[in-house]
Parts: structure tokens; C-alpha cells; sequence
């Protein structure tokens, strides 16, 4: 083929391969840029060029902002009525050509790209030398491999699902380029959900056994590699140029191994674990060689709340990330995030509107939930002596926020600003609440201000894989059971971080249920919901545990009352889910373009 812009189809998408990579959130990565019109001939003699065809793959990757697809569940709503996620919870209006969550057409093309790298892989040249040629080439096989179980991994839990016949699919497992005269109606076929877990799972694997686990400078004046089998002995400067600091951010053997851990869980789950063909034990196990390299419970960050606020930010060079972040997109100067979503007394726009259901998932700070009479909970005075964390994740009636501490007042009477319950449809709370997390609370909007400061997204935290591991652990051994340590103890590590304790310092409610596996159950997914909001967890969460997806979303409307105030707890919005919502469509148009391709049930 002598030119790269043939057309690769994916349904009515065609892929004009001509690799201008738009390098957006992996630019420092990928030098020089990619030039049009030059064919696969050009790639072999110039790594710079091969590397961008496995670049257009990185661009791919989501996170490069939050989705706050919470909006789309029990957690929040958004006062824009154009939100894609509040559309989507309308009657009739999540379909199959109609899915905002839908990561088709971008993976598809993604796992494309990483394909025809694969298919060509061993043919560039990546240096004269023998041993470089080697490091890199085996490198950049595991890399492409590692992004392609990833990409596979957001397929599955996007589009996986049931077809009539009560069949467990996923998506076509293509491992080789499509071309223009590929027989689609043949390669366009959805492989069984375990089928594609098997080749994630090896693909997983094979990054875990041939990348390094991080990439960094060694000190030492030679180190030992294996490459394709054949062992190498090479100095500092050469093991450095390959493997080191200067490739931190691109996929590595730590990646892989949180990637094992999330779809596997995901796998065994209720939605998926009749006919995903994989275990709580061996999510448990993935999960826990994670937690072991990061020190065990030990390693769990005591300042791991506010990572997103860290006054060290600055300091963090190149990809380097804090001790809650495993991976994270670069840092960027701005007031984008507080712009949107700051109250409108502090000049935001107020779009995500925590709601009251998020609100009580937040238990006493003794620890006990809110409907158990043991918490203290008063709900005349509703938010007082609660978890650390409501706090510092919502912003509720009479909290300060921003850079001048102004006290925010969502009251359904507040007379003074917009900040109160409904005042302006396009910028006040629905609920009688704001985000707060996620938001640095040194920042001033005040357009004679304007203030900046750092950010980034976190593409995976520590914090999630520890509840990945208390989640299977729990169903695979119960609460206390496990090798080394248990669910028990990575909830006892979580809620201690955040601050929970009775009278006599323990927590007395997880001491409770500490033998009881359905309620430990609960408090785990309870935690989950708590720590990882806004994240964009719950609106998966939710379907892969086959949990209500129903909820309506509930706020608050306060008022004051003589001397006090009353709380009138108040309906905002419905959540118009069929049954068939625990699995999203394949998109529509491919199902038109492609007979062989079978449809999930009800859509």
C-alpha cells in the first residue's frame, strides 16, 4: 500500500489515515509532528513517524477532563439544560443513535491505529545499534498492546451487553488493521464478552511481562534487560534513553496492572459474571499486586482527599504524580473548572448540583449512616457532626467557598445573589447544592481578578483500586478474609483517613458489620460513591452492579423559620431508565451499516 490515507472503515466512520495526530494532552510526548501523505515505506526508516501512528492512540484516551456523567444518575444534576447526561435521563431520549456515553467510533479508531502499528512494528527501524533497536521495538509492542486492552476494556463496559438470544457480547476483537478491501461483513462480528476479557486480559499481561514498571533513570552503571527472549547487558546512558524518566505518562507495566484490576472487577460483576468468565478471586488478586507495589494498606495517602488542591502541584515535574495518583493528564494553568461550576456569588456558572440522595450517602462523623439512630443525625440541623468529607466534596447552606471565603446561601428566600435554590436557571443550584470538589478554592473570578492556578485530571487513582480490592476481596473471601490483608482493612485505612471515629476513637458501625458480607457489601459501595463522586465511577458503578438506576433525584429547598430554618426535602428531576439501560447500544448507524452485527437486547 503506498499510501496510509486509504479509507478504514468502522460503520459510516471512515478513518482518513493520513496521521496528522492532533498530540492535545501528549504533545512533549510525540516530536516531531506527524506529516501528511506519507506512506508505511517512510515509517519503516523514521521511528519518529511510527511513533506517531501509536501516538493518534494516545490522543484517544479519555480523562482529558472529567465527564461529570454523575449528572446522568442519583448522584447530581446540572442546571444546563443542554447537558447531554440531563437529556439522557428524559423519557425515549438515551437511544441507540442518541448515547453520550457511547466510545464506539473513539476506540474503534483507536485500536485501528494501534493495529496497523502492530502489523508494522517490526519492521522500523528504531536505531543502528542492535540492543536500542531491541529495547525499543519490544517497548513499543507493549505499549500498543497495554492501550489496546485499555481501549477494549472502555468498549466492553460501554457497549457490552446481552443480545435476545440471552448472549453475553462484546465488541469485534480485531487484532490486525482493517483495510479498504477487508470483508467487514465477516470482521464486523461481536465476539462474546469473554472472549474479549481473554484478550484483554492477555494483552494486559503481556505489558505487565515486557514493560518496566515505571519508566525511570537508573542510577546504576549497567542494568540487565530481556528482549524478545534474548538478554542484554547495557550502560546508565543507554538503559536511560529507552526506559527512563524522559517516557514517564506513556503506558507501563504499573498501568497494566490497575488495568487487570478494573476489568476484571467490572467482569465479575452481577451485570457481566454470567458469561464474562471471570472471578472475584482473580479481580482480588489483580487488585492486591497493585495495593503490594504501592506498600499495601500502608501505602494508602494520608493527604489522598484534596489531591486536586495539592499546594505541591507546582513542584511535580513532567508526568511525575503524588502519592494518590498512579497516572494523570499534564498540568495546565487555568479557571476553567471553577468557572463552570463555582456558585454564581463567586462568579461560576454553578452547573453540578450535588443531590440530597449523594448528600445522606455521607454518613455521622461517628460513622454510623445517617438512618441509624446510633449517628446523632438531627435533622434540624442536618449538617452538623458529619463525615470530614461533605465538606470539603459539597457545598451546602452556609459554607464558605473561593478564594475570600464567601459564605455561599443556597436558601430557597435568599434575597441577596443568585446563589439560592432556583434564583437563575442558568447558573443556581436545583438541589441547594454545589460541587466542591475537584475545585481549588484559591481561586478568585472576580473578572477585575481573574485568577489562575494549576490542574490536571487524574486518570487513575490509588484510592480506586483500593476499593477495587475491598469490593472482590469482600465477595471472594468476605470481610476479613484475604491473603494478608481484607476488605476490612482497606475500609478501616479509608474511613480512618477521612476522619471517622466515635467517642472512644474506632468506628464503631464498620466494627459492627465486620463478619457480615451484605453489609460490608453495602458500606464498600457506600465508600466508593463517597470517595470517588464526581469522578465519573457511578454512573458505571451502578449498571455493573445491576443496583436501581431509577433513583429519582432528590434536593432541598431551606427556608428560614423564626429563629431556625426549615428543611423541605423536594423532588428535581426523574431518572427514565428502561430495563434495558444496564447495557448501552452498539450505535445505531452500525448496526445499518453492518447486518452482521448484532444489537443488545431492547435497543
Amino acid at each position: 500500500m503506498n499510501n496510509i490515507i486509504s479509507k478504514y472503515k468502522f460503520g459510516t466512520l471512515a478513518l482518513g489515515l493520513s496521521l496528522t495526530v492532533g498530540l492535545t494532552s501528549c504533545d512533549d510526548l510525540f516530536e516531531p509532528a506527524i506529516e501528511n501523505h506519507l506512506g508505511f515505506e517512510y515509517m519503516y526508516d523514521h521511528p519518529d513517524y511510527a511513533d506517531g501512528v501509536l501516538g493518534n492512540a494516545y490522543t484517544r484516551l479519555p480523562n482529558g477532563s472529567y465527564s461529570f456523567n454523575d449528572v446522568a444518575t442519583d448522584d447530581a444534576v446540572s442546571n444546563d439544560p443542554t447537558n447531554n447526561y440531563r437529556k439522557m435521563t428524559a423519557v425515549d431520549n438515551w437511544t441507540s443513535n442518541n448515547n453520550p456515553v457511547q466510545t464506539w467510533q473513539n476506540c474503534r479508531a483507536a485500536i485501528q491505529y494501534i493495529n496497523l502499528f502492530l502489523d508494522n512494528v517490526d519492521k522500523v527501524n528504531w536505531n543502528d545499534d542492535e540492543t536500542v533497536r531491541a529495547m525499543y521495538h519490544q517497548r513499543y509492542v507493549g505499549e500498543a498492546k497495554g492501550l489496546r486492552a485499555l481501549f477494549m476494556y472502555y468498549l466492553l463496559r460501554a457497549h457490552g451487553g446481552y443480545d435476545s438470544n440471552g448472549t453475553l457480547l462484546g465488541v469485534p476483537n480485531l487484532l490486525e488493521a482493517t483495510t479498504v478491501n477487508s470483508d467487514f461483513n465477516s470482521l464486523e462480528v461481536r465476539a462474546t464478552f469473554a472472549d474479549c476479557m481473554k484478550q484483554l486480559i492477555e494483552d494486559a499481561e503481556e505489558a505487565v511481562r515486557v514493560l518496566p514498571l515505571d519508566y525511570k533513570d537508573t542510577e546504576k552503571d549497567n542494568e540487565t534487560v530481556n528482549c524478545f527472549g534474548k538478554t542484554y547487558t547495557v550502560n546508565k546512558t543507554t538503559y536511560n534513553r529507552v526506559l527512563g524518566t524522559n517516557f514517564a505518562g506513556r503506558f507501563c507495566g504499573r498501568y497494566a496492572r490497575a488495568l487487570l484490576a478494573q476489568a476484571t472487577l467490572m467482569a465479575a460483576s452481577p451485570a457481566f459474571a454470567n458469561g464474562s468468565g471471570i472471578t472475584y478471586e482473580q479481580a482480588a488478586k489483580y487488585a492486591k499486586e497493585v495495593l503490594d507495589l504501592n506498600g499495601g494498606i500502608a501505602g494508602l495517602d494520608a493527604n489522598g482527599l484534596e489531591w486536586y488542591a495539592d499546594a505541591n502541584m507546582k513542584n511535580l515535574s513532567a508526568a511525575e504524580c503524588p502519592k494518590e495518583v498512579m497516572w494523570r493528564t499534564e498540568k495546565s494553568t487555568n479557571n476553567t473548572l471553577e468557572a463552570e461550576y463555582y456558585p454564581p456569588s463567586i462568579y461560576g456558572r454553578g452547573r453540578i448540583n450535588p443531590t440530597q440522595n449523594l448528600v445522606d450517602a455521607f454518613p455521622a462523623a461517628n460513622g454510623y449512616p445517617i438512618t441509624d439512630a446510633r449517628s446523632g443525625y438531627d435533622p434540624s440541623n442536618p449538617y452538623a457532626d458529619r463525615d470530614p468529607r461533605l465538606e470539603k466534596y459539597i457545598i451546602f447552606n452556609g459554607q464558605k467557598a473561593g478564594s475570600g471565603n464567601t459564605v455561599i446561601n443556597t436558601q430557597a428566600d435568599n434575597s441577596s445573589n443568585l446563589d439560592g435554590l432556583n434564583k437563575d436557571v442558568s447558573k443556581s443550584t436545583r438541589t441547594g447544592y454545589y460541587m466542591k470538589k475537584l475545585l481549588r478554592q484559591d481561586i478568585n473570578l472576580d473578572p477585575t481578578v481573574n485568577s489562575t492556578q494549576l490542574h490536571y485530571t487524574a486518570r487513575i487513582r490509588y484510592t480506586e483500586l483500593y476499593l477495587d480490592y475491598a469490593e472482590a476481596a469482600n465477595e471472594a473471601y468476605g470481610p476479613t478474609g484475604g491473603n494478608g490483608y481484607s476488605a476490612y482493612d482497606v475500609i478501616k485505612a479509608i474511613r480512618n483517613r477521612a476522619g471517622i471515629s466515635d467517642i472512644n476513637g474506632e468506628d464503631g458501625y464498620l466494627e459492627s458489620i465486620k463478619n457480615d458480607k451484605e453489609k460490608m457489601r453495602e458500606l464498600i459501595r457506600n465508600e466508593r460513591r463517597i470517595e470517588l463522586c464526581f469522578e465519573g465511577f457511578r454512573f458505571w458503578d451502578l449498571r455493573r452492579w445491576k443496583a436501581d438506576i431509577k433513583q429519582e433525584a432528590k434536593g432541598v429547598s431551606i427556608t428560614s423559620d423564626g429563629a431556625g430554618k426549615k428543611y423541605e426535602y423536594i423532588s428535581v428531576e426523574s431518572r427514565n431508565y428502561k430495563d434495558n439501560g444496564y447495557y448501552g447500544p452498539v450505535p445505531y448507524e452500525q448496526i445499518l451499516n453492518f447486518p452482521s452485527l448484532v444489537q443488545n437486547a431492547g435497543w
